[in-house]
């Protein structure tokens, strides 16, 4: 019976090297891929901005990041048999529950946001103390 690995993906190079390393394991032990990207509204907007455009689609934007970077980063065999998850929400907790019975949760160390001078990002750090499976954080060069 094979697991599955759930491995964050948000467009950096940083989740790239990790969608790579996830996926180079899957073929290793048999388990499943399942790329997840979780997004949100910026707190910041409600005071920033007075309305956000119509045709703004948050999601069908992650989905496209997604997408994306699945083709980037995988041969299209192995891209096609990736599940693909979007979630709307913070995209820590949306890891958290989606590596819910995951063999594995794998995240680069830093994404598109934070403090450059961090050692590990907000959202790898987080999966790392409160994901149910194990992690794997793929560094950096």
């Amino acid at each position: 019976m094979t697991g599955r690995i759930v491995v964050g993906v948000d467009g950096s190079e940083r989740s790239i090297r990790a969608l790579k390393w996830a996926a180079a394991q899957a073929a290793l032990t048999g388990d499943a891929l399942q790329a997840v990207i979780g997004w949100e509204y910026p707190a910041s907007w409600a005071t920033l901005m007075p309305g956000v455009p119509p045709e703004f689609d948050p999601e069908r934007l992650a989905k496209q990041i997604l997408d994306e970077s699945l083709e980037r980063a995988l041969a299209p065999d192995v891209t096609a048999s990736v599940t693909r998850t979007v979630v709307g929400g913070n995209p820590s907790q949306a890891l958290i529950d989606q590596s819910r019975g995951a063999s594995l949760l794998v995240v680069g160390d830093r994404g598109h946001s934070g403090f450059a001078a961090a050692v590990l990002g907000s959202v790898s750090t987080n999966v790392s103390q409160h994901a149910p499976c194990p992690v794997v954080v793929v560094r950096g060069e």
